[in-house]
């Protein structure tokens, strides 16, 4: 457990903490599996870093404004706020760019670099802006430019040969998988963001915002808060379908769905914890363990499967065989890719208890 300390603005510090302590179940589990298989991250970083990297930095530095000093100030400060509070190891550059469109992004692997657009600067205000650059600077944490990339490269090799077992239907399942772990992702960021500001007031703003505009006195939180609700338990089964259907191409949770998942985190005993002090440190991620980590996910899921009241996970919670979503598939798959093949005769579970399969 690590002595709390504070910025000047009353932010706990968390100094040394690792990425680990706001990944989202699913996504910690995918991260662990993937840094346990030798040789990966080498072959990614250095493929990156060789051509789509440099280029992507090029092609900012030379179209967009870097963030300093003497270009939007207010944000090279925030970003050191934010820096700090997260005691990252290193500071990201920033970029602003030109786009009405409400939106930011982490790229790069060896040097990762942020950029935001026009248009969600003029959307937030600073505590707003401060929860997207945590975010963005938990993705640079996190690691996943780097693990997007492979997927993204295994995604490619899969597509480029009919007779491989991802070609086809399994394909299109794994580019589900992909999404769905994407998706995770994402809320993973939103912890970061709510770690790095430590205000759930403006981490919910901006949700409000990106789902409506900067309309917020036409908005009321817990109005918006019960859409996620409404979303998660109102009609049939159809609806369950739905719901999948209408995300299998999205790269982002709905915004009343993340506001829901900011909201439940930020009350919850994890976060709390974190704050005192009490977070995994990064001098000690090389000794994470896969299996427990997926242990975790699992036992998360199984609760969420037991407490939603989603019509679709309803009608699959008393069924021996889950429905499981795409991103326990992912768990599943790196778990087998990162052990490699069981020896003849030998099952995964031989020398440890039964581990549930992870619901929704």
């Amino acid at each position: 457990m690590t002595s709390p300390s504070v910025d000047a603005a009353g932010r706990t510090v968390l100094t040394g903490i690792s990425s680990r302590a706001f990944e989202h179940p699913a996504d910690r589990a995918a991260l662990t599996a993937l840094r346990s298989v030798p040789g990966f991250d080498q072959l990614i970083k250095l493929a990156s870093g060789m051509l789509r990297e440099r280029q992507y930095r090029l092609a900012y530095l030379a179209s967009s404004v870097r963030v300093g000093p003497r270009q939007f100030p207010d944000l090279d400060a925030l970003l050191s706020e934010v820096v700090g509070v997260l005691d990252t190891s290193e500071r990201p550059e920033l970029y602003v760019v030109n786009d009405p469109v409400p939106n930011a992004m982490t790229l790069g692997v060896d040097r990762p670099f942020i950029t935001i657009t026009s248009g969600l600067y003029e959307l937030t205000d600073n505590d707003e802006r401060r929860f997207v650059l945590g975010h963005e600077v938990g993705h640079a944490m996190s690691g996943h430019a780097l693990y997007q990339s492979l997927l993204m490269h295994l995604l490619n090799l899969a597509g480029s040969f009919g007779w491989v077992p991802a070609g086809g239907l399994g394909l299109r399942a794994l580019i589900a998988a992909l999404r769905e772990w994407q998706r995770k992702a994402e809320l993973s960021g939103d912890r970061a963001g709510l770690l790095a500001g430590q205000d759930v007031d403006a981490a919910l703003r901006l949700q409000m915002k990106m789902a409506g505009g900067a309309h917020l006195d036409r908005i009321d939180a817990d109005a918006f808060l019960a859409q996620a609700a409404e979303y998660e338990g109102a009609g049939d089964l159809r609806d369950g379908v739905l719901k999948l259907l209408n995300t299998e191409r999205t790269t982002h949770p709905f915004s009343v769905v993340r506001a829901a998942e900011i909201r439940r985190w930020a009350a919850s005993e994890e976060f709390e914890r974190i704050l005192a002090g009490d977070y995994p440190l990064r001098a000690d991620d090389r000794d994470a363990s896969f299996t427990e980590t997926a242990k975790e996910a699992a036992r998360t899921y199984r609760t969420r499967i037991e407490e939603s009241s989603d019509p679709l996970v309803g009608a699959v919670r008393n069924v021996g065989a889950t429905v499981g979503t795409a991103a326990e598939s992912v768990v599943d798959w790196f778990n087998r890719v990162a052990r490699g093949p069981e020896p003849a005769g030998r099952h995964a579970t031989d020398d440890s208890e039964p581990t549930p399969d992870p619901g929704l």
